[in-house]
């Protein structure tokens, strides 16, 4: 579920994105005609925050272990 508008975010401006859905349904503010774009948006948005925890994690794995290799 790739969105175009998501290829070159940030996590924090994804994160931020979502987060403001998320307000704006919780508040009310969004109508039920446009409910279902919101919530594809917000699903490309959470895997989009996913990937890159994701990959920022596997990253952290790599440095500790290099770290963890060099001081032997």
């Amino acid at each position: 579920m790739k969105d175009t508008k998501t290829n070159n975010m940030n996590y924090s401006a994804a994160f931020e994105e979502l987060q403001q859905i998320v307000s704006d349904i919780e508040d009310g503010e969004i109508g039920v005609d446009e409910l279902a774009e919101k919530v594809k948006r917000a699903a490309s948005l959470i895997e989009l925050c996913k990937a890159k925890l994701t990959s920022t994690e596997e990253d952290v794995e790599k440095i500790l272990q290099a770290l963890e290799g060099g001081s032997k």
